[in-house]
C-alpha cells in the first residue's frame, strides 16, 4: 500500500542543511580542500593549489609557465640564449651536407632550443650520419666501378678469372698499400692489368728499395678527397691513376 504522506509519523524530508551536514569528507580529499559546512570540495582552493604547483614545476624544469606573458617569454628566451625567431640561430655547418635548414630550425625554436643546443644537433648529425652516408656512397661507387670492369672484360665470369690473376700477380709484385689503392677503382684495376700483361715488376716488395713515401702518401690522401670517391671527377681520378703509374715506373 502506498505510504500516506499526510500522516504525522511520516519520515520528514531532510533539509538542505541537514543533508550537507550528513556528508563526510572522503579519505582521498585533503582536509584543506574540504568545505565541512557545505559538505563539498573547495574548488577554488584546489584550483589555486594546482596553479601554484604548475608554476613551480615550470620553474624547476626551466620552461616558461603556460600562462606566461609575451614579456615573460621574451625574458626567458633571452636568458636561455634562444633567438627571438628561428632565423636568429647562428649555425656553423660542420659539413657541406649538414648546413642549417629552415624547417629544422623552426622545430628547434618551437622546442625552445638555445643556439648551443641547436648547434649540437647539427654536430651530432654530422658525427653520426656522415660516416653512414660515406659508406653507402662507397658501396654504390664500388658496384658502379665493378660493373664498368665487367663490361670492359666481356662479362662477370671472365672478369672474375682475370681479377684472380691480377690479384695474385699484385700480391707477388707490389707492396700491399699500392695494390690496395689501385684495386679500389676501375682505372686502377686496368692499370694493374696492363702492368701484368707487360710483365713489369712494378713497386718493390717490402724490404727492398721503395719509392719516396711522401709520393705514395700524397696519392692516398688524394683518394680520400671527395672529388675521387664521391663526385668522381675524371681529371682528378686520372691524376691519381697516372701518379701510381709513375710511382711504379710503368708510365707509357
Amino acid at each position: 500500500m502506498p505510504e500516506d504522506l499526510l500522516q504525522p509519523d511520516a519520515t520528514p524530508m531532510p533539509t538542505p542543511s541537514s543533508a550537507a551536514a550528513a556528508k563526510t569528507r572522503p579519505p582521498e580529499v585533503p582536509e584543506k580542500f574540504w568545505d565541512q559546512a557545505r559538505g563539498e570540495i573547495r574548488v577554488d582552493a584546489l584550483l589555486k593549489s594546482y596553479l601554484s604547483l604548475e608554476k613551480l614545476l615550470s620553474q624547476r624544469s626551466g620552461m616558461p609557465a603556460p600562462d606566461a606573458t609575451p614579456e615573460d617569454l621574451a625574458r626567458f628566451r633571452a636568458a636561455m640564449g634562444i633567438p627571438e625567431a628561428p632565423a636568429g640561430y647562428a649555425i656553423t655547418a660542420p659539413h657541406d651536407l649538414c648546413c642549417a635548414d629552415d624547417d629544422i630550425n623552426a622545430r628547434l625554436h618551437a622546442a625552445n632550443f638555445s643556439n648551443d643546443q641547436a648547434q649540437l644537433v647539427y654536430d651530432l648529425a654530422a658525427e653520426r650520419l656522415l660516416p653512414l652516408i660515406a659508406e653507402a656512397a662507397a658501396e654504390f661507387e664500388a658496384d658502379r666501378q665493378r660493373a664498368t670492369l665487367i663490361e670492359h672484360f666481356g662479362g662477370a665470369e671472365r672478369f672474375a678469372r682475370i681479377a684472380a690473376q691480377i690479384s695474385a700477380w699484385g700480391r707477388a709484385n707490389l707492396s700491399a698499400p699500392v695494390l690496395e689503392a689501385l684495386s679500389t677503382t676501375a682505372e686502377g684495376v686496368l692499370a694493374l692489368e696492363q702492368m701484368m700483361r707487360k710483365g713489369e715488376p712494378a713497386l718493390p716488395r717490402d724490404g727492398a728499395a721503395a719509392p719516396a713515401a711522401a709520393s705514395e702518401e700524397e696519392l692516398r690522401k688524394m683518394m680520400r678527397d671527395p672529388r675521387y670517391w664521391r663526385t668522381r671527377e675524371p681529371d682528378f681520378i686520372r691524376r691519381v691513376s697516372d701518379g701510381f703509374r709513375r710511382l711504379v715506373g710503368t708510365e707509357s
